[in-house]
């Protein structure tokens, strides 16, 4: 894996900001020429550190105005057969472990509150699943 410096790092939070933004206005912004923002892309594109491009649209965002972040402590060893499971549920949009007290962190997004309690209560009945806490997003200030 190729080591990031801070040339790399901040490529790639002006791709976060804009994805499609042109190599020469990446360049300009950067103060480095166009051909050294290319090479950093192929560099990183072909070390893995960059794994692929995605679009984000308004209905993205539209179609599960209601957001959760939901911590999750799980009984015992069953780490593998829950994300499993979890990824089983449409309204799960990522699964991540965690180290300290919880043991997975589960973003949720569903069209209501109620579809919400419902997927909460779901995930909840899954075996191994001991105890979990939920918090709601209220807004979000910036996305990677």
């Amino acid at each position: 894996m190729t080591t990031m410096d801070d040339l790399d790092r901040r490529l790639i939070a002006l791709l976060r900001r804009d994805g499609r933004a042109s190599l020469s206005d990446m360049a300009l912004e950067l103060g480095v020429s166009r051909a050294t923002v290319r090479a950093r892309l192929e560099r990183l594109q072909h070390s893995g550190e960059i794994v692929g491009f995605t679009v984000v649209t308004k209905s993205d965002h539209a179609t599960s105005p209601v957001r959760g972040l939901m911590l999750i402590g799980i009984e015992g060893r069953g780490a593998d057969r829950i994300i499993r499971q979890l990824r089983g549920i449409p309204e799960v949009t990522a699964v991540h472990t965690t180290n300290g007290r919880w043991d997975l962190v589960v973003e949720i997004g569903t069209g209501t509150l109620e579809a919400l309690d419902r997927v909460l209560a779901e995930i909840r009945r899954i075996e191994g699943v001991l105890v979990s806490e939920t918090n709601l997003l209220l807004a979000t200030r910036k996305s990677a």
